[in-house]
């Protein structure tokens, strides 16, 4: 019979009977909660719904404003591909650089205190972050003149992205990424791959070769490209901090995210690092690789990929897709595949096209077609053509500004900086004096400028070997404002700025100048002693200018400084020609007129007709003056022996290494035997000269080599029939011990030091200069041991002087160089005050602008404004700050100075504007200024100073000049060897020709003195931009 089966409940008995009850009760409890965190978290993972919640809370107070002044609410990023590109990491130096610069900042980003809470947490700035950027340039009226675009091809949106390319992209990286079923995703983290990776690196840890591919989205790539060092991920904490970062920054506009993920394949596809190549720099998005690396246009591809497929377009859709799943796959190691690897990339392309085609990502008709496809790397591009240089001038201009001001050197970096800048150009004015400067340079515009004529071109010069260069300041609120600065080459040198040329007598000023401060000194020295005391005075009888000063002050009546300067200027001088003993020899001068050689002239005349010989004999008069004053009365370095001896050695180690520099340049770097042939070149085909430098050169060389070097240099002369016997004797004869240096270099008709140098260079070949300098030294000094005897008493006294003289004109360098010359030191010979020395046409026109703005140095103005970054949390705008000018010269000499340039142009050389420069509107500007006619020769001189040849390098017409009572500047004609001795122009052409462009100055100089607001200038089209 069926019985029920009888249940046995288990019983609970005892103490350890209850806890095992309530043990395995809590494992039941914990399992369950495992199991429904489990739950709650795969669902987590699948709609991303509590990281939405919080994170979009999170970024709720996210954002920035821009206010007025500096800011302490903002966070600059410290390193990062992106950041570094577009400047914004650079933005903390560029603002101290730029406030020592008389900038200020007149508005910056302030950053919310959440956004400030989430970069102090090492996160980076989460914003709408630029796809494209680049420097904008505008002139001084607003008008754009340049805009440059990095990179140059991007996708605008999502919607301009082919389809088959983002399917593509999403079937190869982030497969997920746009799945409208997940409208909370975040797109930061896919949670498979992420766990696969973190596997990966614990399994590495055991094993080595175990590979580690990364985790990474679509999202965390970008943050890597862009915002981590080097754009790479160097650790797990990078990882961590690029995953939080982008997903903060896909959740900004709420918890909905489709829009952001959109986005985020934009902003791969614009921003994926392609590797790069030469004349193009760095490569980045695929617009910008396609172009780079296949020559394809970008808009064409996308056009031909949009498409439908059909039978007519399918070979070419396989070549253009190739060309973009190509440049998807590069991006893992893109300086690898795109060059060495090539080959493997393309295999790598065929699997991932079957791959697609199997997924059914593309068509098999793509696949196929793709699969056939031969895509070959485009030529390496040539350097991009310029077609004028003469026409980018501003822009040239503008750019070298922003170069100096940021304290950068390369041009390519500044380019690709997010910055809007605006410029004090003109550029329309700017365009207009170029094209006038370009007609000069023909037959019929010199004509219509009225160039050809006397003392400018005579009927058969030919003007297209001329350059001409104008420079245009205006003085508009305690500033130099720069207007026009060009010239007529067609090429990236800048004749204003650049260079060091010989502009004649403009000289003449920077000399009447130092003149006038020395007269200065002078008077407040002695201005105040009655007559007995200056009689007590005892001045050296070198010192001309102390003299006068004394003479003038005992007897005048009326000691004023101005009485004085006034008195100063009308001084006499003999014009007559003469040979002066300067810069280091005897040197003979000449005046431009022939009929002034006999003249004696006041230097006001000498400075109006621009007499030469006037002025040399002033500058002798300073460089007198400095001499006293730098090193004391001549009887104190020419009667004191010690004086003496330390003079001479400085002369001695100064000259010494003139001469090692020389041989070391010669024969430094070139093999040890070529560099003896070199010196036994210029060495006659005698025995005992051939012997002593073989065994000075090389004393240690065995008697078969001097044999065979003796005999290869004496063939073919009656020398070359000495036997062994009588070589050994040489050999024997001119040991290097057996004559001094001086004797060895006396036997060879060798300098010394030629030999001492080739000496140890042979040993120590790899000697720098500084190097040969130091170990020469005993040397160099035992060379000159001749220049201490008594007997050459005149000499020494010749070499003392100088020195001395060297002294001198270091303080009228330094006296220049506050002037604003623009080099270190000036030419060391009277010659510096008709030309000699160089100048820089810029410089020339900074000095009379100090004039013009009665003594005052005013700060100079190319750059008004720099906007970086706008429209980000970096957002900073600096604008000059109110120029302060700094007294310089006084205001009696600018009065003194002021009326030697008008007379110049009144009745002196520049009196072509006389009658002023009249506009088309009939208005006439007073205009005034200094001439210089620049005349650079190679001259040879024989012993007496006789000249024996004489050939034109260069010929230049120059005006500086004041024009009306805001505008100064500077016009320079030059012409270059071999064409400078085919003419016979002065600086009146260059008056001739200033005055000719009064109707392409006239809208600038017409214009209220105001500068209009920057224009709000569209940024390039996405796509289509090329940078200028």
């Amino acid at each position: 019979m069926n019985r029920p089966q009888n249940r046995i409940l288990p019983r609970v008995t005892g103490i350890a009977s209850v806890w095992t009850w309530i043990k395995w009760s809590l494992v039941a409890a914990m399992l369950v909660a495992v199991a429904i965190i489990a739950r709650l978290v795969m669902v987590e993972i699948e709609t991303s719904r509590l990281q939405a919640r919080y994170l979009s809370e999170l970024t709720r107070d996210v954002g920035f404003a821009v206010e007025a002044g500096a800011s302490d609410h903002v966070r600059f990023p410290a390193s990062g591909p992106y950041d570094e590109r577009l400047g914004y990491a650079m933005i903390p130096a560029f603002q101290q650089r730029l406030l020592a610069r008389g900038f200020v900042v007149s508005k910056q980003a302030r950053d919310s205190e959440r956004m400030l809470a989430l970069a102090d947490r090492g996160l980076f700035l989460p914003y709408d972050e630029k796809d494209q950027a680049g420097l904008m340039l505008f002139d001084s009226t607003g008008a754009p003149l340049f805009a440059s675009a990095f990179p140059q091809r991007v996708y605008r949106d999502f919607d301009a992205i082919p389809r088959v390319v983002v399917d593509s992209l999403l079937f190869i990286e982030d497969r997920y990424l746009l799945d409208p079923s997940q409208p909370n995703r975040n797109p930061a983290i896919d949670w498979g791959r992420f766990a696969r990776a973190i596997a990966d690196q614990g399994l590495h840890v055991v094993n080595r070769h175990q590979a580690r591919p990364g985790g990474s989205t679509l999202a965390t790539q970008i943050e890597k490209f862009r915002h981590s060092p080097d754009g790479r991920t160097a650790s797990p904490p990078e990882k961590l901090r690029q995953i939080a970062s982008a997903s903060v920054l896909a959740y900004l506009n709420g918890p909905q995210t489709m829009l952001a993920r959109r986005t985020i394949v934009v902003r791969y596809l614009n921003s994926v690092p392609l590797a790069a190549r030469p004349h193009i720099g760095e490569i980045t998005g695929i617009g910008d690789g396609l172009a780079a690396w296949y020559g394809r246009d970008f808009n064409e591809l996308n056009r031909l990929l949009a498409a439908p497929t059909t039978a007519e377009n399918v070979d070419q859709q396989g070549v253009a897709f190739r060309e973009v799943l190509s440049l998807m796959i590069a991006q893992r190691a893109p300086s690898y595949f795109l060059n060495g690897g090539y080959p493997a990339l393309q295999r790598l392309t065929d699997s991932y096209l079957r791959l697609l085609a199997a997924g059914g990502v593309i068509a098999p008709t793509l696949r196929d077609a793709a699969l056939a496809a031969h895509i070959e790397r485009a030529p390496p591009p040539q350097p991009a053509r310029v077609q004028s240089f003469i026409s980018r001038k501003a822009i040239t201009s503008a750019r070298a500004s922003l170069l100096a001001a940021l304290g950068i050197d390369d041009v390519y970096q500044l380019d690709q900086f997010d910055l809007e800048a605006t410029s004090t150009l003109d550029n329309g004015v700017q365009q207009a004096v170029a094209e006038r400067l370009a007609k000069a340079s023909t037959r019929e515009g010199a004509q219509a400028a009225g160039l050809y004529g006397y003392e400018m071109l005579a009927p058969k010069d030919d003007p297209s070997h001329l350059t001409y260069s104008f420079t245009l300041y205006e003085r508009r609120n305690g500033a130099n404002v720069l207007r026009v600065q060009t010239d007529s080459v067609n090429e990236p040198f800048d004749i204003n700025r650049g260079g060091r040329i010989n502009l004649g007598s403009t000289a003449k000023l920077r000399t009447i100048v130092t003149y006038l401060q020395i007269v200065s000194d002078l008077h407040a020295r002695y201005g105040a002693l009655s007559k007995a005391e200056l009689a007590r005075v005892k001045l050296d009888p070198m010192d001309g200018l102390s003299l006068w000063a004394l003479d003038y002050l005992s007897r005048t009546q009326d000691r004023s400084l101005q009485a004085m300067l006034d008195a100063a200027v009308e001084r006499k001088y003999s014009a007559s020609p003469d040979v002066f003993y300067t810069g280091g020899g005897a040197q003979v001068f000449s005046n431009f007129e022939k009929s002034d050689n006999h003249r004696i002239l006041t230097l006001h005349q000498a400075f109006a007709h621009s007499v030469n010989l006037v002025f040399v004999r002033l500058m002798r008069d300073i460089v007198h003056y400095e001499m006293i004053q730098t090193s004391g009365p001549s009887s104190s370095w020419l009667d004191d022996p010690e004086q003496r001896r330390h003079y001479l050695q400085q002369f001695v180690d100064g000259e010494s290494k003139v001469y090692v520099k020389r041989f070391y340049t010669r024969y430094a770097g070139k093999p040890a035997d070529d560099a003896l042939a070199l010196m036994l070149k210029d060495v006659r085909k005698s025995p005992p000269k051939i012997a002593t430098v073989l065994r000075s050169v090389a004393p240690n060389e065995s008697l078969a080599w001097f044999d065979a070097q003796m005999r290869a240099q004496l063939k073919g002369t009656p020398a070359a029939t000495l036997s062994d016997d009588d070589l050994a004797a040489l050999y024997a004869k001119y040991a290097i011990d057996r004559f001094n240096l001086n004797d060895r270099g006396y036997i060879a008709s060798v300098h010394p030091l030629a030999l001492w140098t080739l000496n140890y260079l042979r040993a120590h070949p790899d000697a720098s200069l500084g190097d040969v300098e130091q170990a020469s030294r005993d040397a160099r000094f035992y060379t000159y041991t001749w220049l201490y005897k008594t007997r050459y008493h005149g000499t020494q006294d010749r070499r003392i002087r100088r020195m001395v003289e060297l002294r001198a004109y270091a303080a009228i360098s330094k006296s220049w160089r506050a002037l604003g010359y623009p080099f270190a030191e000036v030419t060391p010979s009277y010659a510096a005050a008709i030309g000699a020395s160089g100048d820089q046409p810029d410089a020339l026109a900074k000095l009379i602008g100090l004039i013009a703005n009665g003594g005052d140095k005013a700060p100079t103005e190319t750059i008004t404004r720099l906007d970086f970054a706008k429209g980000t949390p970096y957002e900073t705008r600096f604008v000059r700050a109110a120029a302060q000018p700094q007294p310089t010269l006084s205001p009696e000499i600018v009065g003194v100075v002021h009326q030697l340039l008008r007379d110049v142009v009144l009745t002196g050389t520049g009196r072509r504007l006389a009658g002023g420069m009249t506009l088309p509107s009939g208005k006439t500007l007073e205009v005034y200024g200094k001439t210089g006619t620049g005349d650079q020769r190679f001259n040879v001189y024989a012993r007496g100073a006789r000249l024996i040849e004489s050939r034109k390098v260069n010929r230049s017409g120059t005006f500086v000049f004041v024009l009306g009572d805001r505008f100064f500047g500077v016009l320079t004609a030059t012409a270059h060897e071999p064409y400078a001795a085919r003419y016979d122009f002065t600086s009146a052409m260059a008056v001739q020709l200033l005055k000719s462009m009064a109707p392409a100055l006239a809208p600038l100089i017409e214009r209220p003195a105001a500068v209009g607001p920057q224009a709000e200038v569209a940024a390039p089209a996405a796509g289509s931009a090329a940078p200028s």
